[in-house]
This record gives structure tokens, sequence and C-alpha cells, in this order.
């Protein structure tokens, strides 16, 4: 008896906390676990408690009195022995020799199941009770994808020779001359909520750090309540000196996607197979001229298109056609006139009515807007008093370009468009932690 308490004691020293999914791996026999209780099943002779962490979910075999008092949603301790089992989830389970509850609860009935098969609540009242839905591991999934593409885009860009900012998201005027922007009461001083880095990430091109990404929120005031719009995002951002034209940056992100892809495919297979996305091995993707796209779009789908874009029809349709053609779900569209592009965006060499601009297509939802900027100071003046805009305005960022500004470019990615798109969600609300939209402010 006394041996058995110094084993104890000895244990109850050493014992460090396990992760779910280190139990495999695990060379310990006895294991200390902390999670939540996931599902009781009492079996009457044997009860089975499923236990669920961040990392996975495995099976507790307990007895009667070891659950007295315990309910879902416990937060709990537990000490026990690893044992395999085929029918048991990752084929482990533990004979638990003791139960802590760390976590009350202090609630009547949950607001929706969490461990039901098939998540039957409203996306509403989802969002409502975020937190609690974010304990459904198949949600949570969402983030742990979304984790990954910005994992994978600092590396990528890392390798690139790039390197990570932080821009100011609190400005005294818009970025890009427009009007959908939120104000602020800066101590008596109007200002604005950022839409994007844009002139920031261009003056630090010409501060000399040359190639620059930054992963921030953007915000933007649009009168939209639709499955593709959010007024608060993280945008994915890229501006790169000394380039040579729009193409290169091009080149960039599809290396970025086809990097992504493959990361993925590694780091989250058990995600992915959770939503059933196979992801392709390789991102090769077609440039299609919007003129081009146009034809396209009205030679084989008798579609038109707005003048100088195209709507929301128009991109599923474009993609439907590079699906069947070329065999990938993305497309480039290239050379969008001057007219529905910022004023600092580099007009083409052979047609100044056309812009060395590009949007990228994703399973018929734009994701990224992009191309090479106007980096001569006098031409970015003159465009943009052409655009209406008083250039006394933008002195703070003019000024970087009258000492040698490099040509250069970039582009942005919508960080949950492009969590949405892999995983084939519904919803981009779907793909935010804490989604703001133009009802939502809480939680």
């Amino acid at each position: 008896m006394k041996e058995r308490v110094k084993v104890m004691q000895t244990i109850e020293k050493t014992l460090e906390r396990t992760f779910v999914s280190e139990l495999k791996d695990s060379k310990d026999e006895v294991v200390l676990l902390r999670g939540w209780v996931y599902k009781i099943i009492d079996l009457s002779q044997v009860v089975f408690v499923k236990l669920r962490d961040k990392s996975g979910i495995v099976q507790l075999v307990t007895t009667k009195e070891q659950i007295e008092g315990l309910k879902l949603e416990n937060a709990i301790e537990v000490r026990g022995k690893k044992s395999e089992n085929e029918k048991a989830p990752g084929g482990i389970e533990i004979i638990v020799d003791e139960i802590k509850i760390l976590g009350k609860t202090y609630y009547d009935k949950l607001p929706f199941e969490i461990n039901s098969f098939k998540n039957k609540a409203a996306l509403e009242t989802q969002l409502d009770h975020r937190t609690i839905a974010l304990r459904r591991p198949e949600i949570r999934a969402i983030f742990k994808v979304q984790n990954e593409i910005e994992q994978a885009f600092r590396d990528y860009l890392r390798y690139k020779n790039f390197e990570q900012i932080h821009t100011a998201k609190i400005i005294d005027s818009s970025t890009e001359g427009g009007s959908e922007m939120f104000t602020v009461n800066y101590f008596d001083r109007r200002s604005f909520l950022a839409q994007s880095p844009q002139f920031y990430k261009q003056m630090m091109v010409g501060a000399g750090f040359e190639r620059v990404y930054e992963i921030g929120h953007a915000y933007r005031a649009e009168l939209h309540n639709t499955w593709r719009h959010l007024n608060e995002y993280v945008s994915l951002d890229v501006e790169m000196g000394f380039i040579k034209d729009e193409f290169e940056l091009m080149d960039l992100e599809e290396g970025f996607l086809d990097y992504l892809f493959k990361h993925l495919n590694k780091v989250c297979k058990k995600e992915l197979e959770m939503y059933n996305i196979e992801l392709p091995d390789e991102v090769k993707i077609p440039r299609i001229t919007l003129d081009e796209a146009h034809q396209i779009l009205l030679e084989k789908y008798n579609k038109k298109s707005p003048i100088g874009n195209i709507d929301a029809k128009g991109e599923e349709l474009i993609c439907d056609y590079v699906k069947k053609e070329y065999g990938t779900e993305f497309v480039f569209l290239t050379k969008y006139p001057v007219s529905k592009r910022p004023m600092y965006t580099m007009p083409d060499d052979k047609d100044a009515n056309l812009t060395k601009s590009f949007d990228l297509i994703y399973d018929g939802l734009e994701i990224t807007t992009g191309g090479q900027r106007i980096h001569d100071y006098e031409m970015l003046k003159e465009n943009i008093i052409k655009f209406g805009l008083n250039p006394d305005d933008f002195s703070f960022y003019l000024d970087t370009f009258k000492y040698g500004m490099p040509p250069h470019g970039g582009f942005a990615i919508g960080l949950e468009r492009l969590t949405m798109k892999i995983l084939k969600l519904s919803n981009i609300r779907e793909a935010a932690l804490v989604p703001r939209d133009m009802k939502r402010l809480t939680p």
C-alpha cells in the first residue's frame, strides 16, 4: 500500500497535461487530460464520457460514482490509464482513476446541441452564442484552417524576402478617395477607420523595406448585408518594389496559393475531411483580359456584363468556364479600365484607357484586387487631379514619391473570403471569428 502511495505521489509531481491529439504517440501509461464534457453515455454497468479538448475527442471509461454531478460542458481534469480499443475514437480510451470538475456550469438548457452529429442551429443563433457554437469541432476546424492560411502567408512571403509591417488603422483621410468610410471622433477631430493599408504599404516600399506584407483588419462602411460581405474583415496585403509589371505580382500570388494548398493538404487533413474538401496538388491560374471575359460570358452564356466590370453572376459563370476549359477554380481577370480603378493604378503601356491591374476570382467570388502602381511623383499628382481630388489632401502620401520611388505594385486577399471558398461555406460570417456586419455589433 505504501509503495502504491509513493508511485501515485511521484505521478502527481511529474505528470503533465497531454492533449488528445498526443495520446497515440505518448509513451505514458498514465495520463493527465483537461477539457470539456462532450457527451455522457450511461450503459448502467459502465459509463462512457467523451472528453473534448482543442485537439480532439477521447473516450473515458468511468463509474457512476466518478461522474456524480457531472454535466455536459463541465470543464474537467482527468487522470487515467491508456487502453487500446478499436471501437473508441482514435483507437484509444482512458480508464479513469479520478475526475475533477474545474469549471462549473450554470445553465438549465444549452442554447443548441453541441454534440449532435449534425449542426441544426440556424446561423444567426450560432452567432448570437458564438463561443458556444465554436465548441463544435467542425466549426473550430474552420479557424484551424484559417490559422494555417495566415501561417502559410507569412512563411511563403518571408521565404521571398518580404518583411511584415503593421500600419495605422485610424487615419486622417480616405486611403483611396472613397466614401464608404467609418468615421471616428479622434479627440474632437474627424478621422476614419482604414479601408486598407494601401498608401502606407506603398510608402514602406519607398522607405527602403522594398517588399512588405501585412495581416490586419480593414473596414468598409458598405450598405450590404449578403452572404459575401463583412464590414470588418482581415486583409492579407502585399506590396513589392522593383517589379517589371503586374504579371510578376500574379506569379507571386499563384506561387503563394500553390504553396498554401500543399500546406493545407499536409497539416489540415482532418479538418478538410470534415468538409469533404479535396484541394488540388498544384495551382495553375489562367489569365484572361476583362474584355475577353465579357466576350466569353456573352457567347457561351448569353450574359451581358456591366461596363468595365463583371457582376456577381458573371464571376460565377466565368469560373464555370475556366473549370471546364482549364480544370481550375481560379482565374485572373486583367486589364480593367482606368475609370474602374483607384487613382494610383498604373495605366497600360498599349492602351491608356486600361490599367495594369487584375482581380483574382475563386470559385465564383472575387478574393483579390491588385496591380502595378504609379511610381512617378508628377504622374501620380496629375492622376489625382484627373480623379477630381486635391493633391494637398494626400501630401503625407505623395511626399515619399519625390525621392526615387521604384516601380512597384501589390495585392490584397480577403482572409474570410479565401477561407469560405476553400471550405465551401455558404456564408462569409461562418469564416469570421466574431463577425461584424450591418446589424451585428455583439458579441
